[in-house]
């Protein structure tokens, strides 16, 4: 409990923790309004594609993330995603809520949470030394994933008994709670003109000013280089791997239903997600005792990558629900840990002026698959069975796995301890080395 005597880091996760029970609840209360309203699963297809789309606008949101006062970012995306949460009740009372203002309010909240999740990762290591990020990690993905947990399991309830209007007005009181937190935190200020903050020295009195550059050649610049930074560096390797393995839990997700309602319908179905939120958050909350800290990451993400695929194909054929439910679930164990370590290794390595943009954009690039593989999945279905299409899903991780065993490049990539700026200071790899094809 030491890091919680941390008072702006526990003003910081109690501010995620409202957030992500904001986002979950809404996440649920959206869809069911959109079915009741537009009476049709089309209206709900199209808001989901809505909420996945920005996830392209997050690759343009790193540079402004780096630009900008973080207490300030994250306070004023609460205030105004609890403006938007109002609008839907406050519609409700004077009788003009429609499917299509519901479905023009969701990709805007998105957006949004686009912003606010890269500016909290980018906020962590400027209240937490270096020591004490894997554990701030691992607390952040145990508060978002146990909240998934919860909120699956409560959220049909609260519909009927309060209504899915209700639970906006609910939501917008919490995000207003998390901006007074958010308002109360004090962290040091890094940005790209910091020299500018700093009492003059005769060595910079003598210095000639630096001519101002264009703004938007700035931003697009450090955009430039936050891709740079994730692309042009070893772990790329791991990024393509994700983004493969982001297009199969698309597919997966898209199938689940179907799958769930030959075992047994809508119960088995809220089963299942939740066995995966418990995975992920089990995974999570056992890394800091797991000592991995000094195993290479190339190894690491190998390993659990072999064995989450593994289960995953495998948890399909069992004769029994409560195996099939289990083994689910396990498979999604290793993720829950490569999430901390990989959000622990960025926080290190990279400088923090440039924070923010590197998770918005390895973020936004890890995602990008994700309606892709929801379409391919779908396809799939129409003509195989549910459970053959999350078996090959399962297939695609195993052999993401197996190619990061082999890879030359991802086997030599360091350990989380040592990670530092060197690991994004070089190219992935010389071209004498691996073929032009095999870089991402």
């Amino acid at each position: 409990m030491e890091i919680f005597k941390n008072r702006n880091f526990t003003l910081l996760f109690i501010g995620r923790i409202l957030t992500n029970i904001g986002d979950s609840l809404y996440a649920v209360a959206a869809m069911w309004l959109v079915y009741s309203l537009g009476g049709s699963t089309l209206y709900t297809g199209i808001a989901g594609f809505l909420s996945i789309l920005p996830r392209i606008i997050q690759l343009f949101s790193g540079p402004f993330i780096d630009r900008v006062p973080l207490r300030g970012l994250l306070v004023y995306t609460q205030l105004f995603q609890a403006l938007l949460l109002l609008i839907v009740p406050v519609a409700s009372y004077f009788d003009f809520l429609t499917v299509g203002l519901v479905l023009t309010i969701t990709p805007i909240l998105t957006t949004i949470n686009m912003w606010f999740y890269p500016a909290q990762m980018s906020a962590l290591p400027k209240i937490l030394g270096k020591h004490q990020l894997t554990q701030g990690n691992s607390l952040f993905s145990i508060a978002y994933q146990g909240i998934d947990v919860a909120c699956n399991a409560i959220s049909g309830a609260l519909i009927v008994v309060l209504g899915a209007v209700s639970l906006y007005l609910w939501n917008s009181l919490g995000f207003f709670i998390g901006a007074l937190l958010f308002m109360q935190l004090r962290m040091k200020t890094t940005s790209q003109n910091a020299d500018n903050n700093i009492l003059s020295t005769p060595e910079k009195e003598q210095s000639k000013p630096k001519p101002r550059q264009n703004p938007m050649k700035s931003y697009l610049s450090d955009m430039k280089e936050g891709l740079r930074l994730i692309l042009a560096t070893p772990l790329s390797r791991i990024l393509f791997g994700i983004i493969l393995i982001n297009a199969a839990g698309g597919a997966t997700f898209t199938v689940m239903p179907a799958f769930a309602k030959s075992l047994g319908g809508a119960g088995v179905y809220g089963i299942l997600l939740m066995a995966q939120a418990c995975g992920s958050l089990l995974g999570a909350m056992l890394t800091p005792y797991m000592k991995l800290e000094r195993v290479r990451l190339g190894h690491l993400f190998a390993a659990a990558f072999c064995l989450s695929g593994a289960a995953w194909c495998l948890s399909i054929f069992s004769h029994w629900t409560w195996l099939i439910i289990l083994v689910y679930g396990l498979a999604w164990f290793p993720g829950g840990v490569t999430n901390v370590i990989i959000n622990t290794v960025i926080q290190k390595a990279v400088p923090e002026k440039s924070l923010g943009t590197v998770f918005a954009a390895a973020s936004g690039l890890s995602g990008i698959a994700m309606p892709l593989g929801s379409l391919i999945g779908g396809s799939l279905g129409v003509i195989a069975a549910s459970s053959l299409v999350i078996a090959g899903c399962g297939i695609v991780v195993f052999g993401v796995g197996i190619y990061w065993i082999f890879d030359p490049v991802t086997k030599k990539l360091p350990t989380p301890h040592d990670a530092d700026e060197n690991l994004f200071a070089s190219p992935v790899v010389s071209p004498d080395t691996v073929p032009a094809s095999s870089s991402v």
